[in-house]
């Protein structure tokens, strides 16, 4: 029996998700609804992500049509399907507006899926959304609704950075304490990773160690103070070496509340200052309740205040670690006053060449893999930038632990030698916290 032949309908969320998307379901036919193209262009304009997508996906549709109607089918090219957009009409059998809600455009676009299969009964036809409510809406009707995959990562993938190897000779544990390193030998086995962090282990001897690609050894990692902080388990140890390795220019630091993460990036920071014209701390804005900032009383300052406060607060802890006559603290008031330390929301900087500069971006489980990619292809000479965040605490609708950007950061590039990932599980912030995040 012949396979039926596939038709993709993609909404507006899977577009603004990635831009490039029309071109990623291979030889199968890919639709678009016209409300999705009326919702593209009222995001055509800012200089969020979101936009420049629409912007790039109304350009590709124009580039497509050329002189030829959209209403038609038009190959997307070697190895493509074809590509067509669907006018606003009503199915015969179901109607999602009649049974849903008149005028909305989540059920035009379900209509215009539903109105497509009416009329390709040989054919499967697949809405394809991020968001998960109209995913349920649409099946809710007997239509076939899925996610858009393409990204998308096995969660277990990120999972591996720290590795506790039981039974290690006794003879190596003492060599590491006595020289600093060891070679490879037959300890690390199947867990050797490039930048790979070990809690080596023989009894009640342990080592917390580095395997260093370079050299083809294991390094011994000591438990420093950097900055006035000193770190509280083995986690917080792994962070501050790659902090401050000067041959990983990426890092990612992944953890639930509480773990350290930004304290360390910061702190790091700090310690190294000398080394970088600029140090820049920012975060994704992610409104709640998903409403835009603009609403919100004030000017600029006033509006992002709130949103910034999570990483003032962990400069003043570190200040705080400091008397106000102590050179560390006057040093970082200093930086603060001369804006050699900037905190700052993502967007504000959005377009900026990164040289020289000591990059924290914190939440990046709110970033998509494009967003990432974006930042980082604008790494300059003598730049570190620095991702931290939960995977499993995702504040946007159309994410979720296996498309965020953090997560497909860990998963395309753990193992390469300019990249470290460090995951933090023990947290730190008290007692309470951690038996907020083990029990509740």
């Amino acid at each position: 029996m012949a396979k039926k032949e596939k038709i993709f309908v993609i909404d507006t969320s899977v577009l603004l998700h990635d831009h490039q998307s029309i071109s990623t379901f291979e030889d199968n036919n890919v639709a678009i609804p016209i409300t999705v193209l009326e919702e593209l262009d009222k995001f055509k304009v800012g200089n969020d992500t979101k936009n420049f997508c629409a912007r790039e996906v109304i350009r590709f549709i124009d580039r497509l049509s050329g002189s030829g109607s959209l209403q038609d089918w038009i190959p997307l090219g070697n190895g493509h399907g074809n590509f067509r957009v669907l006018m606003e009409k009503k199915p015969k059998n179901i109607d999602a507006e009649s049974i849903y809600a008149e005028g909305k455009n989540d059920h035009k676009i379900i209509n215009a899926a539903l109105y497509l299969q009416e009329k390709e009964p040989k054919k499967h036809v697949t809405l394809v959304t991020k968001d998960i409510n109209l995913r349920i809406k649409a099946k809710a009707l007997g239509l076939i609704a899925e996610d858009y995959e393409t990204g998308k990562v096995a969660i277990q993938n990120e999972e591996r950075s720290n590795t506790t190897i039981e039974g290690v000779d006794s003879e190596k544990i003492r060599e590491i304490f006595t020289k600093g390193r060891i070679d490879v030998e037959d300890v690390l086995g199947d867990d050797k990773l490039v930048n790979g962090y070990y809690i080596l282990k023989n009894g009640k001897s342990s080592s917390l160690a580095f395997y260093n690609h370079a050299v083809d050894q294991i390094e011994r990692i000591e438990k420093e103070f950097v900055y006035g902080i000193k770190p509280k388990n083995a986690e917080q140890a792994f962070a501050f070496h790659a902090l401050l390795n000067s041959n990983v220019k990426l890092v990612a630091l992944q953890g639930v509340a509480g773990t350290g993460k930004t304290l360390l990036a910061l702190a790091s920071a700090l310690e190294q200052s000398k080394q970088f014209n600029q140090v820049i701390l920012a975060r994704p804005v992610v409104p709640l309740s998903n409403k835009e900032i603009g609403f919100l009383p004030g000017d600029a300052n006033d509006k992002i205040g709130p949103y910034m406060e999570p990483l003032w607060d962990n400069l003043k802890f570190i200040k705080s670690q400091f008397g106000e006559n102590e050179k560390k603290h006057k040093a970082i008031l200093d930086m603060q006053e001369t804006g050699k330390i900037i905190i700052t929301p993502l967007a504000f900087i959005r377009g900026r060449s990164l040289s020289n500069i000591m990059f924290i971006i914190d939440e990046a489980q709110n970033l998509t893999p494009h967003e990432v990619k974006t930042i980082i292809t604008r790494a300059g000479e003598n730049t570190k930038i620095v991702f931290t965040g939960d995977v499993h605490q995702i504040d946007t609708p159309y994410l979720d632990e296996n498309s965020n950007g953090l997560a497909y950061l860990i998963d395309r590039l753990n193992g390469q030698p300019l990249f470290s990932n460090v995951k933090l599980e023990k947290g730190e912030r008290s007692e309470l916290a951690n038996l907020a995040n083990e029990l509740l």
